[in-house]
């Protein structure tokens, strides 16, 4: 048998190198689909990191006490806070939920009476199916099985929840640790600039969260101060779901509107229509006093490319995917500004940091 000429090595090196490589890629791939949700669950405990940590450098350097200290004392000292806010309102709030499931089937109700005197109300309905529809499809057994769903579904997201909270911790009290472990994945020649890049995302996500804490309780306290003065009833739990559901940009405050304008039907329509004007209201004033100043410290996010980003991620995830859409969009716009547009296509921007800067563009 010829042995094979030095092209026809290179071909072959060259074919067996270009196989080997697709065939990880796809492996990659396959391991990233099926792990997404473990994915997802490590960047929220990187989020909370990255929030811990910013609490407690300030409190590590004003009281002369090691970082990881810092940490474990912000962490008791909120977990305190949070314990403390639901003794205090839980009740409130228990009961508050209660009267929203009963009140609200009924101003649903009332709400679609009164749009079915119009046309166009009466051609919405006709699509929608009717209460006797979804009644025959419902018996003892379906009703077992959501029964059961919803609570495994509980479980496993206080399960989450508390391993989010602990891989928080750990990522906040030794955060060099585990970036200078990421950054030996890349050759010597680019450490540096990988430890530059993830700085920047963690100070760029830093500021992003203070922001958004900020424009949660923002919104929550305006909107229960204002459903307080119109007169609707249950304005305590709504105002909170306003201000929880407002992580989440576009979506969320449509979300946190509806049961508020349902229950306004109760009284009136024009009750309905104060309450859709406070929602609008409160967005009109968080998007223009507060979010230009999250923009100034961080990214500014194109909306079209948020929305786009929102429903890929829910429609691929679920609620999940919808509610770490916009920080993960934070990160890959700082690594397209970093790694694309700085170093590949040699542009030099002053990057989007804290301190004033000017946003990404």
């Amino acid at each position: 048998m010829t042995p094979a000429t030095g092209p026809e090595k290179i071909f072959t090196h060259r074919l067996l190198l270009t196989v080997g490589v697709v065939c990880l890629t796809l492996f990659l791939l396959f391991i990233v689909y099926f792990t997404f949700d473990v994915i997802l669950l490590m960047f929220a405990a990187a989020l909370l990191a990255i929030f811990l940590r910013g609490l407690a450098d300030p409190i590590a350097r004003y009281a002369k006490i090691g970082e990881g200290w810092a940490v474990l004392l912000v962490s008791f000292l909120l977990i305190a806070i949070l314990a403390g806010s639901t003794a205090l309102l839980a009740p409130s709030v228990a009961e508050q939920v209660r009267h929203l499931q009963d009140e609200l089937p009924k101003s649903a109700q009332q709400a679609s009476n009164y749009i079915s005197q119009f046309g166009w109300g009466r051609a919405i309905l006709e699509q929608m199916p009717g209460t006797n529809d979804i009644l025959q499809n419902i018996n003892t057994s379906t009703m077992l099985t959501r029964v059961g769903g919803v609570f495994s579904s509980t479980v496993g997201a206080i399960g989450n929840f508390l391993i989010v909270i602990l891989l928080a911790i750990y990522l906040a009290a030794e955060p060099e640790f585990y970036a200078n472990g990421f950054t030996k994945l890349f050759p010597l020649d680019k450490r540096s600039r990988a430890r530059e890049i993830i700085a920047e995302m963690g100070d760029t996500l830093g500021w992003w969260l203070i922001g958004k804490a900020g424009s949660m309780l923002f919104i929550g306290v305006l909107t229960w101060i204002g459903l307080s003065i119109i007169g609707v009833p249950l304005a305590l739990t709504l105002g909170l779901i306003a201000g929880l559901l407002s992580f989440i940009p576009n979506f969320g405050p449509i979300l946190s509107a509806l049961p508020a304008i349902l229950l306004a039907f109760i009284d009136s329509p024009i009750t309905a229509l104060y309450v859709l004007a406070l929602y609008v209201g409160v967005q009109i004033v968080e998007s223009n006093l507060l979010t230009p100043l999250i923009d100034r410290e961080t990214v500014e996010l194109p909306p079209a490319l948020t929305i786009v980003f929102q429903l890929a991620l829910g429609v691929l995830i679920g609620g999940l995917g919808l509610v770490l859409a916009t920080p993960l969009l934070v990160v890959v716009m700082v690594v397209v500004q970093q790694v694309y547009i700085q170093d590949i296509l040699g542009e030099s921007e002053p990057p989007a940091v804290a301190g004033g800067s000017d946003p990404l563009k």
